[in-house]
């Protein structure tokens, strides 16, 4: 689903959202060949020199092909602009309102969705996922054996809201000692569905690799629970929830899981590398056929496609503590609460993630514990994530700031190009706060 931009799209929006029609039909665009649809000209933005000497640098020759960089301080844009090229073969130039694979930041958009639930009161952070999706009702937890003798008995911890939110359900996602249950995982095709109640459905049936609120393993699995969960108690699709409560409130006119024909050619080409250290396109279909989903079912953990301008607008969403221009999608204190670290509430002997115990994990992102162990001038309490193709958000209500860096790269290799996230938001610090 997704809107068009332009006058007549937002003239035509208007008309069928006034009429009463469903917002599925308000999302949804006129044929392409019928409608080719201009780009809306963006005013101009100011730049900061640092970030973009950086970027310039980051994106020449040998480096990353483009780059859109958006930066707002104290819900003012102090820096917007793009670098380099969409594409590979370096004909089309890179825009503003370029638009990328965004992956794991649908994550975040996923958790405000369960959240705002939360605020209705329809859903609790420690409802057991089971009062919601009753497949979960009857966890095994895996002890032993292989894959085809597995060892198991009932899990005795109760799976809640909170242990998707915060990837500690324990679910079969991997890593070292859980390669059996990983291949049960496998075996049962769970990510090889149309739907997320087949995906659910699937996954109900195979068992934890840890009791919940034990073990911190970032995976999709939780997420794509947490959504299919959303549909459940919200009475609509995951998809439909999206564009009615989040896209459509926040103007966020280019963030869908397809993108319509008349856009695509502004969707950035994914690369990857290749041999001889050089950059190729991605070996993925929607790589191939840009705009096309990014999995076959809606997924929260990994499925939309965005702008730096559309992110840039639900991140200030966040700082704002969970209002937009006079609109409130979540209440100030939830929001408080999604960007503390919520590992305390669990098990875990530490409560940090896998990846550095210099970060814990809020609700649907990662939260700054100690900012010089991770390399980082940003305030304790930064929050945020990224996607799995080079793209990176933060939040820093410490410093009233956010930072969205979008690139489309998926990295890979010992001669891969080097990651700039960590830098980037330095220099942004440094610029807003020398």
């Amino acid at each position: 689903m997704w809107l068009y931009r332009g006058a007549w799209g937002l003239a035509l929006g208007a008309v069928l959202c006034l009429t009463g029609l469903p917002l599925v039909a308000c999302a949804t665009a006129p044929s392409s060949a019928a409608l080719p649809v201009a780009p809306v000209a963006l005013p101009a933005a100011p730049t900061l020199p640092a970030i973009d000497d950086f970027l310039r640098d980051a994106t020449a020759e040998r480096g990353y092909p483009g780059a859109v960089a958006l930066i707002l301080h104290d819900g003012k844009t102090v820096h917007a602009a793009s670098y380099g090229w969409q594409d590979l073969a370096h004909t089309r130039p890179m825009r503003r309102d370029s638009i990328f694979r965004i992956y794991s930041m649908t994550k975040t958009v996923a958790s405000v969705a369960a959240l705002m639930l939360m605020d209705e009161g329809k859903l609790g952070l420690d409802d057991p996922v089971a009062r919601h999706l009753p497949e979960f009702s009857k966890l095994q937890l895996f002890t032993g054996g292989s894959a085809a003798a597995p060892q198991l008995r009932p899990a005795t911890r109760t799976l809640t809201v909170r242990h998707l939110l915060t990837h500690t359900a324990g679910f079969a996602a991997g890593g070292e000692g859980f390669e059996a249950v990983t291949q049960l995982l496998e075996q049962h095709r769970v990510r090889e569905v149309d739907t997320l109640a087949e995906y659910a459905a699937r996954l109900s049936q195979v068992p934890l690799a840890a009791e919940p609120g034990t073990r911190f393993r970032y995976d999709s699995t939780s997420t794509e629970t947490l959504s299919r969960l959303v549909e459940v108690v919200a009475g609509m699709p995951f998809e439909q929830f999206l564009q009615q409560r989040i896209f459509t409130p926040l103007g966020m006119l280019d963030t869908g899981f397809e993108v319509p024909l008349a856009q695509r050619a502004r969707v950035v080409e994914l690369t990857t590398m290749g041999d001889g250290a050089t950059l190729v396109l991605a070996d993925e279909a929607h790589a191939r056929a840009p705009g096309t989903a990014l999995r076959p079912y809606r997924s929260g953990a990994g499925g939309l496609y965005s702008t730096a301008d559309d992110y840039g607008r639900f991140a200030q969403m966040l700082l704002d503590g969970g209002q937009s221009h006079g609109v409130r999608l979540l209440r100030a204190d939830t929001v408080a609460l999604m960007l503390q670290n919520q590992l305390v509430h669990t098990a875990l002997p530490k409560p940090v993630t896998e990846f550095s115990d210099a970060e814990g994990f809020g609700l649907g992102g990662s939260v700054l514990l100690d900012p010089a162990l991770k390399g980082r001038t940003a305030a304790p309490g930064a929050f945020g994530w990224s996607g799995a193709a080079s793209t990176y958000y933060t939040i820093d209500p410490g410093k009233k700031l956010v930072a969205i860096l979008m690139l489309q790269h998926l990295p890979g290799g010992a001669q891969d190009l080097p990651r700039i996230s960590t830098r980037f938001y330095n220099l942004v610090d440094e610029a807003i706060h020398p």
